[in-house]
């Protein structure tokens, strides 16, 4: 797809400079071209010339003069033309898929730490989405159904990388498997509360007792779009309340990066030993992360709204 029919759909909601469309353009979370001006003003000189759009210098008094464009009735019909258009086959280019087909050479932790590298990777994209979304992304917004398509467009990008870190969790699963240290799946239960969902981790065969089952878990987030859990203490081995196994670490640091916001129950018996004690007492000076002594003030705790 050339930019040119970017322009032209910018241009259909209102007249812009060059600055401002190379702004709208490397903002945007689907225009994926980087917006230079090279790019940007080379295109603007085929739609001149082919009539599509045309400019006029618009002098002020203390500012610079500057060039605003605006679709002429040719370019609507073109724009509309391309519109309904048969759509381009979507790339599907991923360099890691390619790294991976040859990495049978290495050893298996070699492989996890290259999917680990590249989960950074994905959540970092992730987190691009999520902070472009909280800003407020660009959006003509001329009519209702004009807004509800360019949000749906937006949560296209996000949930196409939230299927990536779900991939790399079964390409984990499977290496695991397949070395004979598999793990069962972590067993989950959505909970209805006052119309909010969380998820709850009860049964004692759904223990958190590797990383594998704490990003099992992440995964079930995802599968069910809920990103509240209730931790029951049946749930977490005893490796969990030793902070030299990392394993409690490796959950603090998997929600926070996934967004996930969990609720402990713990009983006084583990929760006044030594350092974990140190642990959670700054963990209940926040908001992501508390522990409770009873499952009711776990919840209520979890469902309040940020």
């Amino acid at each position: 797809m050339s930019i040119n029919y970017a322009i032209l759909g910018l241009l259909s909601s209102q007249s812009l400079t060059g600055y401002d469309m190379k702004k709208i353009i490397q903002d945007s979370s689907f225009m994926y071209w980087s917006g230079n001006n090279n790019q940007i003003y080379k295109a603007l000189v085929e739609l001149l010339k082919e009539e599509y759009v045309t400019s006029e210098v618009q002098h002020q008094e203390s500012s610079p003069s500057k060039k605003m464009y605006t679709i002429t009735p040719e370019g609507r019909a073109e724009l509309k033309r391309w519109v309904l258009s048969a759509p381009v086959q979507p790339e599907a280019r991923n360099t890691f898929l390619i790294q991976l087909a040859w990495s049978d050479q290495l050893e298996t932790a070699e492989i996890l730490g290259m999917l680990d590298a590249y989960e950074q990777e994905i959540m970092s994209l992730i987190h691009l989405e999520q902070g472009r979304e909280a800003k407020g992304q660009y959006s003509p917004g001329r009519s209702p159904r004009e807004a509800m398509l360019w949000k749906l467009i937006q949560a296209n990008k996000l949930s196409a990388h939230t299927s990536e870190l779900q991939w790399i969790g079964e390409v984990r699963r499977a290496l695991t498997n397949e070395n004979g240290n598999g793990v069962k799946q972590v067993k989950v239960e959505v909970m209805t509360r006052e119309g909010q969902q969380y998820l709850e981790l009860r049964p004692a065969d759904s223990m958190l007792s590797t990383e594998q089952d704490i990003l099992d878990l992440i995964g079930a987030c995802m599968e069910h779009d809920v990103y509240k859990v209730l931790l029951n203490e049946a749930a977490l081995p005893e490796e969990f309340y030793n902070l030299r196994t990392g394993l409690a670490g490796t959950l603090l640091q998997k929600f926070m990066n996934y967004r996930v916001r969990g609720a402990a129950v713990i009983g006084s018996g583990q929760a006044g030993k030594g350092r974990f004690k140190e642990l959670l007492s700054e963990l209940n000076k926040g908001s992501s992360f508390r522990t409770f002594g009873n499952e009711e003030e776990a919840a209520a705790w979890l469902l309040q709204k940020d």
